[in-house]
């Protein structure tokens, strides 16, 4: 049985303070430019990427997993409190972190495939090629860490390039939005 419309009852959007169907035409324009401009911002961040590396999309991925298991423990203070971040200079590519014993959390191959939801064949694959490339240090255990060069190189790009970037297209996205109001 279809619900029957009653041409004289209030559509419910308008009785909970929702706007009339006379404004929401405007606001769809909004919300559709808004999302116009986020998709051009990830487009371009994504091509960036896959240039970055080598024309290979997934590895950035792999590498912002690893980092993200690494770094973890550093995020949620774990670190803080061993009083283990401490300043040490850079090691050659290829090399450990100077930081991998000092709070980093491993993590290993299945850790990232799981992560990811590649499967765990193509994710050893991309790992070979991120320590080919001497931004992942893969210890003897098969626990894994990003190198200091790799947190010198993208930390950079990342604060220079990218934040920049996001934080321009997030002010564009809120006066879109305010032109609404």
């Amino acid at each position: 049985m279809s619900p029957t419309v009653h041409p004289s009852a209030k559509p419910a959007a308008q009785t909970a303070g929702q706007p009339d169907a006379s404004e929401q035409p405007s606001a769809r324009r909004v919300l559709k430019s808004v999302a116009l401009l986020l998709a051009r911002h990830e487009i371009r961040s994504l091509r960036r990427w896959f240039d970055d590396f080598d024309r290979d999309i997934l590895l950035p991925i792999l590498l912002g997993e690893i980092a993200l298991h690494n770094i973890g423990a550093l995020q949620s203070g774990v670190a803080r409190r061993a009083g283990t971040r401490s300043a040490k200079p850079l090691t050659p590519r290829g090399e450990p972190p100077a930081s991998a014993g000092d709070g980093l959390k491993p993590c290993n191959a299945y850790s990232i495939a799981a992560a990811t939801g590649l499967p765990r064949e193509t994710v050893r694959r991309k790992i070979v090629r991120l320590i080919e490339l001497g931004w992942i240090h893969r210890r003897d255990n098969g626990h894994l860490f990003i190198t200091d060069a790799a947190l010198e190189e993208f930390g950079a790009m990342l604060s220079s390039r990218a934040l920049s970037e996001l934080l321009e297209t997030a002010d564009h996205a809120r006066r879109l939005l305010d032109q609404n109001d």
